[in-house]
């Protein structure tokens, strides 16, 4: 398709206003390693909160619901909905804990937490892991979405995608640092909200839907707008609901809800200026993040239902796609190509600020596991602080050019990509733990890594198997899903199910059978962190000992009172979600009902709040990274 001079100008000052930000914050970003990648621990919670919003409103986010919604219903998306339980959990109980650790990245916990030298080589391992490894797969995801949207849009061919919206990316993000990042991701956030609230506008007065009400009662889209999914189909509900809301929020490893923090949140909630502004942010960001941003995009997608029904109509559509890309997902950006001139320029540059608010994300995070956790900490100690900003800015390049590599490339490397995403399942209860229980150590943490990488890799062997078992069965005459119930022994939820639970029991049992980390590093873990008595007890009880008793006001525990938050900020959220989609449906009744609920939630979590932030957080050392 063609875009018209008034979509490419818009086009041009997105990327322009990028550039300009990248260049602006290079002065202030290039001081320090400190000013590099956490803009020196001096950011509100507002700017904090918008950018890590921006950074999960990624190009493939729409597409994800896109496909969700067509396959499954608006009920489909508990899914990921279910993961606001472990973001509310990060935000009452995680985020003062992060703040005060004082460290620059989540990977330097574990020479804070742990001793010796398997602590050391576990920060060294995750930094390349999560810096290298899977950053560039998350990344390549992300880029493989751009190159569809690219295509189906302008034509554009994957190479001219990633020129052209990642080569302006890397710019501005090896310029800025941490500083442009954030600056920027509040424009692309604003940029990318307004495109998707017109594109949903819009969609609805297209011909063939013609407005609100004729989208909800026609035939095709009225059995998908429940919010909760059909517990008379058990399986479908087993998928959808109950084991998202019951297991995995805790026990999977899901980029921007982490079990007890991690990644780009952390980030975030280590560069802000105190606890209460790391609170504040991370609380922005849940509220915004599930509440606030889904509706425009299911509505597009329901759009979608009536206006490409099946894959064979977008096939039909855009003939010059490759087949082997046609998906549900692709049914969001062909609905933007019938968009008018100047509409599509910025829906489009919506779309490139959603691209290019992740990467930037992914691209300083990434670099700042490989500067801070492996050059600083295993090959250059005595680094100036100049010579660290330029790794980082290397480096950044360096990340950008192996995610793009790897995207073209992703068709063949989709197992592997699986097996990078799979193997967090059943650390997750780890990570909520290791805050509050002093007996576990760096071999519980390397336990969970092996024991959930092995279990992954055993259920992807199984399942190529299985599928070859399928595929001569359907050729000897077997329907598909006769063959699947003859050859598979575990449906994908039960092998979650037993991962969970082979991993979790495995780090459980080393944790019993191996000593603790010595009984120093505990102790200034504990003063450092202050995460309460609960769990901590026998640490206390050593320092006493040892004539260094804890003061009173530092053994106090925040843990009932911040689960009592994360319920009480749970049902606000929950409440306004499902409030909007009530009145969009005209179900005034229920949306007045969730609306009064959500209000009096959110009253509720206001005077939680105030009785946990009354007195401001405790100040920072500027000057302190928390490298050893």
């Amino acid at each position: 398709m063609q875009l018209a001079a008034i979509d490419w100008a818009i086009i041009f000052l997105f990327f322009a206003i990028s550039l300009g930000v990248g260049f602006w914050a290079s002065k202030q970003a290039g001081k320090s390693a400190l000013s590099y990648f956490l803009s020196g621990r001096n950011m509100p919670w507002y700017l904090l909160g918008v950018s890590m919003v921006a950074t999960t409103f990624s190009v493939d986010t729409p597409t994800l619901v896109s496909d969700i919604v067509r396959q499954n219903g608006v009920s489909g998306n508990w899914v990921w909905w279910a993961f606001l339980l472990t973001g509310m959990l990060t935000v009452f109980v995680y985020a003062k804990l992060w703040r005060r650790s004082e460290i620059v990245t989540d990977v330097e916990f574990y020479e804070i937490r742990y001793s010796g030298k398997i602590a050391a080589f576990l920060r060294g391992f995750r930094a390349i892991y999560l810096g290298v490894l899977f950053n560039v797969a998350i990344m390549a995801a992300v880029t493989l979405a751009a190159i569809k949207v690219g295509g189906v849009m302008l034509g554009l061919s994957p190479v001219q995608v990633i020129l052209i919206a990642g080569g302006v990316t890397v710019v501005f993000s090896s310029m800025g640092g941490f500083l442009g990042v954030i600056i920027t991701d509040f424009i692309l956030f604003i940029a990318a909200m307004t495109g998707s609230i017109l594109a949903a506008i819009y969609s609805l007065d297209h011909p063939d839907i013609n407005g609100l009400s004729n989208l909800l009662a026609h035939p095709d889209v009225a059995h998908k707008l429940s919010l909760f999914p059909d517990f008379n189909n058990w399986e479908v509900a087993v998928v959808v609901f109950i084991i998202p809301i019951t297991v995995q929020w805790w026990s999977v490893w899901y980029s921007g809800a982490e079990p007890g923090g991690g990644g780009y949140v952390v980030q975030r909630m280590l560069a802000a200026k105190n606890e209460n502004h790391a609170m504040g942010a991370t609380l922005l960001f849940n509220v915004a993040h599930y509440a606030l941003r889904p509706w425009p995009w299911i509505i597009v997608s329901l759009c979608s239902i009536v206006v490409y029904p099946d894959l064979e109509s977008i096939q039909a559509a855009f003939p010059l796609v490759d087949k082997n890309i046609i998906g549900h997902d692709l049914a969001y950006p062909a609905m933007l190509t019938l968009l008018p001139a100047g509409l599509l320029g910025l829906v489009f540059a919506s779309l490139l600020s959603a691209y290019m608010s992740t990467m930037s994300s992914c691209l300083n995070l990434g670099s700042s596991y490989l500067v801070n956790d492996f050059y600083r900490r295993f090959l250059k100690p005595e680094a100036t602080e100049r010579e660290l900003v330029f790794v980082g800015r290397v480096s950044t390049v360096v990340i950008m050019v192996l995610a793009s590599v790897l995207a073209l490339f992703l068709q063949n490397a989709l197992a592997a990509f699986n097996i990078l995403l799979q193997i967090g399942a059943g650390t997750g209860l780890l990570f909520i733990l290791r805050w509050f229980w002093y007996r576990i150590n760096p071999y519980s943490e390397l336990t969970a890594m092996v024991v959930s990488f092995l279990v992954a890799l055993v259920f992807l062997a199984w399942d190529n198997y299985d599928n070859a078992q399928i595929q001569a069965l359907t050729t000897s005459g077997y329907s598909f899903a006769d063959a699947a119930v003859l050859v598979r022994p575990f449906k994908a939820y039960e092998q979650l199910l037993l991962g969970v639970g082979i991993t979790t029991l495995s780090w459980l049992f080393v944790s019993l059978l191996t000593p603790p980390s010595d009984w120093e590093t505990l102790e200034a873990f504990y003063r450092r962190v202050r995460p309460g008595h609960i769990g901590w007890k026998k640490v206390i009880a050593y320092a006493e000992a040892a004539g260094r008793p804890i003061p009173t006001k530092d053994l106090h525990s925040e843990i009932p009172k911040g689960i009592l938050g994360m319920v009480f900020a749970c049902m606000a959220v929950y409440s306004a979600l499902f409030a909007t989609g009530y009145w969009i449906y005209g179900c005034y009744g229920y949306a007045v009902f969730l609306s009064v609920l959500a209000i009096a939630a959110s009253v509720l979590v206001g005077r939680i709040w105030k009785e946990m932030n009354g007195v401001e957080g405790f100040p920072v050392n500027p000057s302190h990274t928390g490298t050893k």
